[in-house]
């Protein structure tokens, strides 16, 4: 609070009476109080920021010949990330075992997630499996409330995990950008791959990209 003092004043011998002095001192105590009882508010009521994780499927070693599971080389895709953002994707021939031509795309729309999109939905259709379409509905009936959150994240694991569905190996070049790597895993959220791994790229993959990017003809789509 603001106080006000008096100081000095009174007459001088044959001489006009000289004026009082105002003294001011303001005493900043209560506002250290106010200060300690709005960090106290705040520290109580603030809700502080939750950690954000992204979850990495990484490829464990096998301990026996039965704990491996054999899977169709046409369920598998391969992801090379290279470049100037780009991706050099291939299967695996099943009659012969090798790499079927690779194709170049990117991250644009009609890229990546297109190719994903559509080979997921040609595997689960070709296994007669009808739950592919399904998980945009299990979060539209939880925004609905018709289910609860425990149950539409159990339905969808479920459905991810399904044995007929689509298995991405990414691998990264020396040239790709970290931010690729970030970008090829929100891609496999959107669309809605649940068995994905991130392997080290091979010698013979590297010569592979360098050779799909040599022979390449028709330019990639723009973003």
């Amino acid at each position: 609070m603001a106080e006000i003092e008096g100081g000095g004043g009174g007459h001088k011998k044959g001489g006009k009476p000289k004026g009082k002095k105002m003294s001011t001192r303001v005493d900043f105590t209560p506002m250290v109080d106010l200060g300690f009882l709005l960090i106290t508010f705040f520290m109580l009521t603030t809700s502080m920021n939750k950690p954000k994780t992204m979850e990495i499927n990484m490829p464990v070693k096998e301990v026996t010949e039965e704990e491996k599971q054999k899977v169709k080389a046409s369920q598998a895709i391969t992801l090379l990330l290279a470049e100037n953002d780009e991706i050099v994707y291939y299967f695996i021939n099943e009659q012969t075992g090798e790499p079927e031509t690779p194709v170049i795309t990117n991250f644009s729309k009609g890229g990546i997630r297109a190719t994903l999109l559509s080979k997921n939905k040609e595997l689960l259709d070709k296994a007669n499996n009808n739950n592919y379409d399904s998980i945009p509905i299990l979060r539209e009936m939880y925004k609905t409330n018709q289910i609860k959150e425990d149950e539409m994240k159990s339905r969808i694991a479920g459905i991810k995990s399904n044995k007929d569905a689509l298995i991405v190996v990414i691998k990264a070049d020396d040239k790709a950008k970290y931010k690729n790597l970030v970008d090829i895993l929100d891609e496999m959220l959107i669309c809605n791959i649940g068995r994905y791994a991130i392997v080290d790229i091979s010698p013979l993959e590297a010569d592979l990209i360098k050779t799909a990017m040599a022979t390449s003809n028709s330019p990639v789509t723009p973003k």
